[in-house]
């Protein structure tokens, strides 16, 4: 596997990282703990889909740092709570500086709630509609050359047919690379061989 390193950094472990993990300190554990390994809880896709949609616009280290603050306005993004949310909620959340105050963006949260719901009890989980998109890995491009996917498109599209909110085609592809339905390391990054390990084990939720 040819190496790129001019889309690489070297760490102060003397080992190579993708180039966005440097841009600034917080990114380097998510990186190297979080970023592209597979993930089949529906907790976590929940979460993950909801940060996504509130950083559209922002930066990803907005969101980050505000992460724990979110999961605790969000009752730890358990969408079968969230689903009994109330306008009192949107009221509290709204005036909550912890997060990004977006009403928009807060009232999709909830709504997306109820239909993660509706999901789970026609699919059996979240994940196994979410895991049907799984790119096939000899169609993929260069890594981090693509901010939308035939994917991404598709499952943005099925996700909106079934009424959810703030899941475009860039928000989707991005959770697909955070989540693992795609490698997106760089070729030169240490951490890409272990979320390929990852990925070879997981085992792919069918309901």
């Amino acid at each position: 596997m040819k190496k790129d390193l001019s889309r690489t950094i070297i760490a102060s472990d003397g080992q190579a990282r993708c180039r966005w993990c440097g841009a600034a300190p917080e990114f380097l554990d998510y990186h190297d703990m979080e970023w592209g390994f597979p993930v089949n809880d529906d907790r976590h896709l929940f979460e993950k889909l909801s940060l996504e949609s509130f950083q559209s616009g922002l930066s990803w280290r907005t969101i980050l740092l505000k992460r724990e603050n979110f999961r605790a306005a969000f009752l730890n993004f358990d969408f079968n709570k969230i689903a009994h949310f109330t306008q009192r909620d949107v009221d509290r959340l709204l005036v909550d500086d912890g997060i990004v105050r977006h009403r928009g963006k807060i009232e999709a949260v909830i709504n997306n709630s109820r239909r993660a719901c509706e999901i789970v009890q026609k699919e059996g989980s979240l994940a196994a509609l979410i895991w049907r998109f799984e790119p096939n890995r000899d169609q993929l491009l260069e890594p981090q050359t693509a901010t939308t996917s035939i994917e991404s498109i598709a499952l943005s599209k099925e996700l909106k047919n079934r009424g959810w909110k703030f899941v475009g085609p860039t928000t989707v592809y991005a959770f697909m690379q955070a989540m693992g339905l795609v490698n997106d390391h760089v070729k030169g990054c240490v951490v890409r061989a272990r979320v390929e390990q990852a990925r070879e084990i997981f085992k792919r939720p069918t309901s």
